[in-house]
């Protein structure tokens, strides 16, 4: 008998694939936590129900919320990662040498416990001796803080549940009054295929254009995602994502990646016209 994952991306359309075995469940205090081993996909994670990450393609996801960042301002050395239970964004941020102190708030011990025991691929981000680790809501972690940061990456789950707070209003102004006066904001924005995630996409933007004097938003093709359509924000109070990208200075740090270039950065702000329409519909 086969075993098949289903993740429901809307009331019509799931996304299955053929589970060699499972490797951990847990129900938490937040969520249920799930590890399956695949032959298609390698390892991968699940909350809820939802797919989180693959061996596969999580590289995709975690090289573009860090390195576009990363490649336009010019001396990021304090860093806030709200989410990241699995370990990916931190390992990508290890790569840079100038960066001094990252500070990584998850409201789930758990999610990081078992992506070390089954995730190595994404938990040796973990080992990193200039992270400080916070087991904490991040939004009332970010309320505390004031022009500390130089860039905040908020890798969060969808916007329900565990990480429904990072996605308010407020919690985006907190965003804003934590970052230094030239800081970076970088979120995960949803996808704009199926109508509940453009709506969430509309919502998450209309909220951060309104606090942010530079806002925009940038694409991926991550094929376990719903549609395989994915965006990310970019929100800055000083630096433009294309104006400001410093390819000479970002290509001689020679760092190696498998998604993620100079020249596809440049691209990925180039949207579909239906995205450009929702994003000019809220601004």
């Amino acid at each position: 008998m086969s075993l098949w994952f289903t993740e429901k991306q809307t009331e019509n359309v799931g996304f299955s694939i053929k589970v060699s075995r499972q490797l951990f469940s847990k129900k938490s205090d937040f969520q249920k936590i799930e590890i399956f081993d695949s032959e298609e996909f390698g390892r991968f994670l699940a909350l809820d129900g939802i797919m989180m990450l693959t061996e596969k393609d999580e590289h995709i996801y975690h090289e573009m919320i860090v390195h576009p960042a990363m490649a336009v301002h010019p001396r990021a050395k304090d860093i806030l990662v709200i989410g990241a239970g699995d370990g990916g964004v931190l390992r990508e941020l290890a790569r840079y040498k100038s960066i001094k102190h990252i500070d990584v708030v998850e409201i789930d011990e758990n999610v990081v416990e078992a992506a070390k025991e089954f995730l190595p691929q994404t938990a040796c981000g973990f080992k990193d001796p200039r992270i400080d680790l916070h087991f904490e809501d991040g939004v009332r972690f970010v309320r505390r803080k004031s022009d500390c940061y130089d860039l905040i990456i908020v890798d969060s789950t969808d916007p329900f549940g565990p990480g429904e707070g990072l996605f308010t209003k407020e919690f985006y102004g907190g965003c804003n009054k934590a970052l230094r006066k030239d800081g970076i904001l970088v979120n995960q924005h949803e996808s704009p295929f199926y109508k509940d995630d453009a709506a969430a996409m509309a919502h998450t933007h209309k909220h951060i254009f309104k606090r942010f004097p530079i806002a925009k938003v940038y694409q991926a093709h991550i094929p376990t995602y719903p549609s395989g359509h994915w965006l990310f924000g970019f929100a800055s109070k000083k630096y433009h994502p294309l104006k400001n990208l410093n390819s000479d200075k970002w290509n001689a740090l020679k760092i190696k990646t498998r998604y993620y270039n100079t020249n596809l950065h440049l691209g990925a702000f180039a949207l579909p016209t239906y995205v450009e329409e929702m994003l000019k519909d809220v601004e």
